[in-house]
């Protein structure tokens, strides 16, 4: 049997590699998870009413794009959170921001850039579906670093002009995962000046625009409006995940210009599946209600305010701006995670995990991730554990 190639030098994926690396050997205490971004606040409670309502639509093939109370939900909700009008036609609801990260760039990824194999642009480290996706359209991935020398957000115009030129696509995530970091509007701003002088796409990934310490972030699109820009040059996405607590419902959206949409729209009825209709109905009401998101912030920001009690004094600590995680500095990630669930039980993933060597140097080498989804004092407990095993 002949097998693709493209593939064949992938890594494990980051949770896998975590469990070979860890799971021979025993907890030194209480096991404690604190790797996987899996939210464990209380989502609302009406929405077991709302699906149990609506269970008969299971016995129904849903429609492709998101029911049209659905898309005005989201269009709504866009309205208020970044005041631009994007109609139901430039919207589509997700299976996750996952499954429209990685088909937005099969649907709209040219086959070459001004005669020249195309080239993807992504943060390093990055959310992995953006370089699968990126290896799927046959572009070349060219990984640029996200560090403290950058505020934690590549800077693209860094990249040569002949780079720049062969560039499709650039993904970029605000808040970052892993490193907490906010896009700010001249951040956007020049991004977005780069692409039109270039003529590329931005998809924004904005999964963790909710969770924020202080002032919410900035959007692309809102930002794009301002400058009059292309609709057809930003394409967003947006999850149920972490604003709401419902990682299990998969349900998110993406949102772009009119013609993206219908491509990716297109896409999706020869390939994808769209969400059932229960899950559309308890989405309209869930993207409707934002009480429960302002409760959910409220929470992680007590986190972290306890965060800073534990480890204010630690060298290189600092809260980030938005999204959930603490990203640590150690010298060395993988060294660490294990020191720690050998010693203390905790487990955390090593920021190499989430990263590629570029020149022998990986960016997410010298860092932990720590995922602040636990309970207020299991949150305190593992971070004790953390500044006594690697930082005391």
């Amino acid at each position: 049997m002949i097998y693709p190639e493209r593939f064949s030098n992938l890594a494990d994926y980051a949770f896998p590699r975590l469990r070979a690396l860890l799971d021979v050997h025993e907890p030194g205490g209480e096991p404690l998870a604190l790797t996987i971004g899996e939210p464990q606040h209380a989502f609302p409670s009406w929405v077991g009413d709302v699906l149990a309502d609506n269970i008969a639509g299971f016995a129904k093939y849903p429609p492709n794009d998101g029911e049209p109370d659905l898309l005005a939900a989201i269009s709504a909700w866009i309205d208020r959170r970044y005041g631009v009008v994007v109609g139901p036609d430039r919207i589509m609801a997700l299976n996750g921001t996952r499954e429209g990260l990685y088909n937005a760039a099969m649907a709209l990824c040219p086959e070459t850039k001004n005669g020249k194999r195309p080239v993807i642009l992504t943060p390093n480290p990055f959310y992995q579906v953006y370089m699968i996706a990126s290896i799927s359209v046959g572009a070349e991935t060219v990984f640029v670093p996200a560090t403290a020398d950058n505020g934690f957000l590549p800077d693209y115009a860094s990249m040569p002009a002949d780079v720049l030129d062969r560039t499709a696509i650039a993904y970029i995530c605000s808040p970052s995962n892993p490193q907490g970091a906010v896009a700010s509007r001249d951040y956007w701003r020049e991004l977005i000046a780069l692409a039109e002088k270039h003529d590329f796409r931005i998809f924004a990934d904005e999964c963790y625009s909710e969770i924020y310490r202080d002032e919410a972030p900035v959007g692309a699109l809102e930002v794009a409006a301002e400058m009059g820009a292309d609709p057809e040059r930003i394409t967003i996405f947006h999850s149920l995940s972490k604003r709401s607590n419902l990682p299990g419902l998969r349900s998110g959206f993406v949102a772009g210009g009119t013609e993206s949409i219908r491509l990716i729209r297109q896409l999706r009825a020869y390939s994808g599946a769209p969400l059932p209709l229960p899950i559309q109905r308890v989405s309209t009401r869930v993207w409707s209600d934002e009480e429960h998101v302002i409760e959910n912030r409220a929470l992680y920001n007590a986190k972290y305010k306890m965060a800073e009690e534990v480890l204010r004094n630690l060298p290189g600590y600092h809260t980030p701006e938005g999204g959930f995680f603490l990203w640590l500095p150690v010298e060395d990630g993988e060294a660490a995670a294990l020191k720690l669930w050998r010693e203390t039980g905790v487990r955390v993933l090593p920021g190499g995990y989430l990263s590629r060597d570029v020149n022998d140097k990986n960016p997410g080498k010298g860092f932990i991730r720590v995922a602040m989804v636990a309970p207020m004092e299991e949150m305190r407990r593992g971070l004790t554990l953390i500044r006594e095993c690697l930082y005391d």
